[in-house]
């Protein structure tokens, strides 16, 4: 029988270290605003139930930090958790990987441009 009052962050997988007390404590209401948002711009009220914000953010924290764990499971035997060890783990939901994928060109690009920039106005400052 399983023991839900503990809830599914209690569980231990076999091969992974127990995480410990402290690690499971964590500061409520950190992504409230954020997700309140979110929230609106997905056709939720402007000024949604604080229960609902904070049942949404139990959610996503649950599922961030089980895809952080199943992550560092995979990277383990390297040593070093990459990116790609996300990307593996969400490889059959395509329009998470689809756009996974999109972020991250996204963020190289945009990487790029600064460095442009910032090249740029050295040039520039030299110049003066």
């Amino acid at each position: 029988m399983n023991n839900t009052a503990a809830g599914p962050s209690s569980k231990v997988r076999p091969g992974s270290s127990q995480p410990s007390e402290t690690s499971l404590k964590r500061k409520r209401g950190m992504f409230q605003k954020d997700l309140q948002h979110m929230m609106y711009g997905f056709g939720d009220d402007q000024n949604p139930l604080p229960e609902t914000v904070a049942l949404a953010e139990d959610i996503v924290v649950e599922y961030v930090t089980d895809m952080v764990h199943k992550a560092q499971d995979i990277a383990s035997k390297r040593g070093k958790l990459l990116t790609e060890d996300f990307l593996f783990l969400i490889r059959k939901d395509l329009p998470k990987l689809n756009r996974c994928t999109e972020l991250l060109s996204m963020n190289e690009e945009l990487k790029q441009a600064r460095k442009a920039f910032e090249v740029d106005e050295e040039k520039l400052a030299s110049i003066d």
